[in-house]
């Protein structure tokens, strides 16, 4: 190395970013770009055309046909690459939605303040984080990111109350977002 370096290296040519293929609206050359959820290829006419092309597939593919059927319709189930990993589902999809879950869910005994009919259930995040949802979702959206417990709030009367650990010890808190106050001591119902 002569410690120079080569200032040509950093230039950008549009030629350089063309991939070769055309835009499905306006047949112009599309080029690799570079957005919040990674990179992607659009029209290198935009703004005039605004057609883009993802290139990653996170659109649940199918990786490996299993050979069992689905216990719902009898079809095949199959592994897919789907926008949150892997997972089992049927292959008849859309037709069929059933999903093989990979680790059971594990339910409380704390009934959904929500809809009242549902239960909280422990539930992980795409980023693996754990939170606890109502079992009766896409009907019912509630959702805490804290472990439930049985009780009222002593200022709102929320029915539930969730256990939050700090540095300074774990707080029971309002599992109402508009009230969290702090509660004195744990009140089972």
């Amino acid at each position: 190395m002569n410690g120079k370096i080569d200032k040509s290296l950093f230039s950008v040519h549009e030629h350089a970013l063309d991939s070769g293929r055309l835009c499905e609206k306006c047949g112009s050359p599309l080029v690799m770009k570079n957005g919040k959820h990674g990179p992607f290829l659009g029209c290198s006419r935009y703004p005039g055309c605004d057609y883009i092309l993802a290139l990653h597939q996170h659109d649940g593919h199918i990786v490996k046909e299993l050979g069992v059927p689905c216990p719902e319709c009898g079809h095949e189930l199959v592994l897919r690459q789907g926008r949150y990993g892997m997972f089992i589902g049927c292959s008849d999809y859309p037709n069929c939605q059933h999903i093989e879950r990979q680790e059971p869910e594990e339910e409380t005994e704390i009934s959904c303040p929500e809809c009242r009919s549902g239960q909280l259930v422990e539930r992980k995040s795409r980023y693996g984080k754990t939170f606890w949802a109502c079992n009766s979702y896409p009907k019912c959206r509630f959702a805490v990111n804290f472990e439930p417990v049985s009780g009222h709030c002593e200022v709102c009367g929320f029915p539930l109350l969730v256990k939050k650990k700090l540095a300074s010890g774990t707080k029971l808190l309002c599992a109402d977002k508009s009230c969290q106050q702090e509660q004195k001591e744990e009140k089972p119902t």
